[in-house]
């Protein structure tokens, strides 16, 4: 794994342990000379990961769409920081750009780009691993609600295990690195619909 795309807070948080963890994500990525890939932002946790990245000897490759760079949250130290036009463009050429996704405590933001990743793995649209990387318990509600959509069967229980949750960065890397994704069918009807040639811009 060469690249780790982390998607976490503009904000910081309400606990130090949040800004702890993305100091330590940051480190470790440098340390072992994993590149990051996140949304170019020099605020909240985002800064804060890219920032002990750079402290450490890595490199930081930020993709940032043209207004916030309006609104003047863009990081100009990085390695690499590129301008885009949109959102929409933001989390393509990011995901182009990964090896893995990650999710530190986030927002809105930090959930719509996660779910998307995870949505196309469902779909057979990619084969990169996700992962949840918690600190003060912040993803176990998530989690919660992840298992009630499996006993209710709008998950498939192989997709819900087919990611990671978890505080050890140590145990995140080893199990990225060993990642194989499920092949479970999305489909948890007995009749299943007709195969489906799906490519990422029908989702």
């Amino acid at each position: 794994m060469k690249t780790l795309c982390v998607y976490c807070g503009s904000n910081a948080g309400r606990h130090p342990a949040y800004a702890s963890l993305a100091r330590a994500l940051g480190k470790r990525l440098a340390d072992d000379g994993i590149t990051l890939v996140y949304g170019g932002g020099n605020v909240g946790l985002m800064g804060i990961v890219a920032d002990a990245v750079l402290e450490h000897g890595g490199e930081v490759i930020g993709v940032i769409p043209q207004q916030l760079v309006d609104w003047e949250v863009a990081h100009t130290g990085l390695t690499r920081l590129e301008v885009v036009d949109s959102m929409h463009t933001r989390k393509a050429r990011m995901f182009e750009l990964a090896d893995g996704f990650v999710a530190l405590p986030g927002g809105f933001g930090t959930l719509d780009e996660m779910f998307e990743m995870l949505t196309w793995r469902q779909l057979g649209l990619a084969k990169k691993p996700c992962a949840f990387l918690d600190s003060n318990g912040f993803w176990q509600p998530l989690m919660t609600m992840l298992d009630t959509m499996v006993r209710e069967r709008f998950l498939h229980p192989e997709q819900r295990a087919d990611m990671w949750q978890g505080s050890d960065i140590d145990a995140m890397l080893a199990w990225m690195r060993s990642y194989v994704p499920a092949q479970a069918d999305k489909w948890l009807d007995e009749k299943r619909r007709s195969q489906l040639r799906l490519t990422p811009e029908d989702v």
